[in-house]
């Protein structure tokens, strides 16, 4: 089906129906699911779907709708059910459309052979990789490996004059284990994903890190309630970084709901935090040539030596903020209208190996898993439960579990004092090792 066409006819058809304004979201795609648990196939789901969402403007007002239906019929109802709607909605000045025809130019997003390999390889993959995890004495259980993979292409057109396609691939793989020791349970896993099928690890990479992640952490202690250095791991990156990510967004500070909301152009972190949103890397899993409303993305400096440089904003809210959208429309699908979100976002490495900062540290706390909320994005708050290894100078002493660590985000990014070399650019949401020098802790 010519969908680059289709998409500019019924934006046509959204005007001569009524719209002042309208946007067509198509998506088109295929998606593969592999489950495997103890070396048996437990489901295997292949679909392809394809649906479009149309998001119209009458007088200010906005209103959207969505089918995967591609008949005449339906399209039809979809658009009049749109303009029908936007009656009841509220009107906005701000209630634009983008219309920069620009394409930022981004390699390595789509593999035509992740289609070719054959379904044998991909399910011998998920149960080879189960196998090597359940090689040590130590494992006793499988939670269960997987493979996933899935290629799509998205069209977007609007009353702008804005027409534009691009294609994308992804698969991946990760396994899931259980270490026993006597009444004692402990859980690992490790996954990758990749645009390109040929780039994934090989299994027994990520089968050693699923096993060593579960019986590293049998026996674990407690310690005392303390202020002491904080490690975090690369795989707990995201509770920090997520905070961050909600404070940057152009709605929340619009909102008065983030902690940064005055904080432009000042000194927020260390001066070893440079945070970074890049859609343009290539073969980057959220890489991409245009946002979720067809703005050219970019890579963008959000905060540059410990002092905050940017929001992130898509069109209306742009608009609204008096600015220019900076490409981070996001987009749940063409069943959704446009958030606000990060492509590929990251804080910068360093210079220290994750080993230098262990051993540059005399007591303090490797943090490798956390639970709760993370940072507040309102009021900078953090909290939320710890594992991990205990440090005593300068080695990893024991493991730990049932611990807290607490502290505001101001505290905790002036007080990174260390960034480790260890980045990995392969994940689109993430930071290297890095070490807080001091933060409160909670045990006995």
């Amino acid at each position: 089906m010519d969908y680059k066409g289709l998409a500019e006819q019924l934006v046509n058809k959204c005007v001569k129906k009524g719209a002042d304004l309208a946007e067509v979201y198509i998506e088109s795609g295929r998606n593969l699911s592999i489950e495997v648990r103890n070396g048996e196939i437990e489901t295997v789901q292949e679909s392809a779907t394809h649906g479009v969402g149309f998001r119209v403007f009458v007088q200010g007002r906005m209103a959207f709708s969505s089918c995967n239906d591609f008949t005449e019929n339906a399209l039809n109802n979809a658009i009049e059910s749109a303009i029908r709607f936007a009656v009841n909605t509220t009107p906005d000045e701000n209630n634009v459309l983008p219309d920069d025809k620009g394409l930022t130019q981004v390699e390595g997003l789509y593999d035509p052979q992740i289609s070719q390999i054959p379904m044998e390889k991909k399910i011998e993959l998920a149960k080879k990789v189960e196998k090597l995890a359940m090689k040590d004495p130590r494992i006793t259980k499988s939670s269960g490996a997987s493979y996933s993979e899935g290629e799509g292409e998205v069209f977007i057109a609007n009353s702008n004059g804005l027409l534009k396609s691009s294609k994308e691939s992804g698969c991946g793989f990760g396994v899931s284990v259980v270490a026993e020791k006597d009444d004692q349970k402990s859980t690992g896993g490790e996954s990758c994903s990749r645009r390109f099928y040929a780039d994934l690890k090989p299994p027994e990479e990520i089968a050693d890190k699923a096993a060593r992640d579960a019986y590293e952490m049998l026996d674990p202690r407690m310690i005392k309630t303390q202020k002491a250095a904080v490690i975090f791991d690369p795989d707990v990156a995201r509770s920090v970084l997520g905070g961050i990510l909600a404070a940057v967004n152009g709605e929340r500070v619009l909102q008065g709901a983030s902690f940064l909301r005055d904080k432009m152009d000042q000194k927020i972190a260390s001066e070893l935090v440079t945070i970074i949103d890049d859609a343009t890397r290539p073969k980057g899993m959220r890489s991409r040539p245009f946002d979720g409303e067809g703005v050219p993305t970019q890579r963008r400096v959000i905060v540059d030596k410990g002092v905050l440089k940017g929001f992130m904003y898509n069109t209306i809210v742009a608009k609204r903020a008096g600015v220019k959208s900076t490409g981070n429309a996001s987009r749940g699908g063409f069943t959704s209208i446009p958030g606000i979100g990060a492509h590929g976002f990251y804080m910068e490495a360093g210079q220290s190996s994750p080993q230098d900062i262990i051993s540059a540290t005399k007591v303090g706390l490797l943090l490798k898993g956390i639970t709760g909320y993370g940072i507040n994005p309102v009021n900078g708050n953090f909290s939320g439960g710890a594992s991990g290894f205990w440090i005593e100078n300068g080695k990893i002493a024991f493991p730990v579990k049932g611990l807290t660590v607490a502290g505001n985000a101001f505290e905790m990014f002036n007080g990174i004092d260390m960034v480790g070399n260890d980045l990995d650019l392969n994940r689109s949401f993430t930071a290297p090792t890095f070490r807080i020098k001091l933060l409160q802790i909670g045990g006995e």
